[in-house]
């Protein structure tokens, strides 16, 4: 590796990472999945053994860009606590209304509780690596990348990890849905 390639990659981020960031915004929904994305972007350029030896480096950056957008949407959607909601007379009610909502009738109070006591539950049945990713990613608000990066581990890996507890957390806890739906 040329003893210039790292002043390289620094000048390609400095160059494009502003305009790159906005393209992958423009197709993604979030900034922290635009964020996620760019970063994967970065690593793989480099990763890239003769990365100084790319000729139209900007075309190889949307191009990679856009690749990991679609790889983004063909993977199977990440579910968030926001996801998980039910509908009552008035309209749409967030479980993380709920759960992170400061007043409460002594009923809703109660029902608060018993939610999360049944997802602690339920999270201590699963193996810890599942239940580290979900925690982090839902409850501590870090991002995937975040995690990949304190754990080492690939992002697919910890998004496989999560996608489980996703699955075991909404069979474990259906009962309660329901219980939601019909209070």
């Amino acid at each position: 590796m040329p003893t210039n390639e790292p002043q390289n990659i620094i000048s390609t981020v400095a160059n494009y990472g502003k305009r790159l960031f906005s393209f992958i915004r423009g197709r993604v929904n979030t900034d922290e999945d635009a964020e996620d994305i760019l970063q994967d972007v970065w690593f793989q350029l480099s990763n890239q053994p003769e990365a100084g030896t790319i000729e139209q480096i900007s075309g190889w950056l949307y191009r990679v860009a856009r690749n990991k957008i679609t790889d983004k949407y063909r993977k199977q959607r990440d579910v968030l606590i926001e996801d998980l909601s039910y509908q009552d007379e008035e309209g749409e009610l967030n479980f993380r209304e709920i759960l992170l909502s400061e007043s409460f009738s002594p009923e809703e109070e109660s029902l608060k509780k018993l939610f999360w006591d049944q997802l602690f539950l339920s999270l201590s049945e699963l193996p810890e690596n599942q239940r580290y990713v979900f925690v982090q990613n839902e409850l501590e608000d870090r991002t995937l990348q975040d995690i990949a990066n304190e754990t080492g581990e690939n992002i697919k890996t910890l998004i496989s990890r999560k996608g489980y507890a996703v699955k075991h957390l909404r069979n474990r806890l259906q009962n309660l849905y329901q219980e939601f739906i019909n209070y």
